[in-house]
């Protein structure tokens, strides 16, 4: 099988991460300038908290299904 059989896993585990990564990136750390007047000025709160929450699942669980 093209790039072994568990594709799958390695593939949520890298987007869940990536998930989790970002978004507690944009909570900790907002962007300095804004770059056009529809930038907001920090993260939502609630929203990148739930993405992260999600993204952390999903990485945790592909792990498991590793092992």
């Amino acid at each position: 099988m093209f790039l072994g059989e568990d594709i799958l896993a390695w593939m949520v585990i890298a987007l869940g991460g990536a998930m989790f990564a970002g978004n507690v990136a944009a909570l900790i750390r907002p962007p300095k300038q804004r770059r056009d007047a529809n930038d907001l000025t920090k993260a939502p709160v609630f929203r990148s908290v739930v993405m992260a929450t999600i993204g952390a699942i999903a990485t945790i669980w592909a792990l498991v299904s590793l092992l």
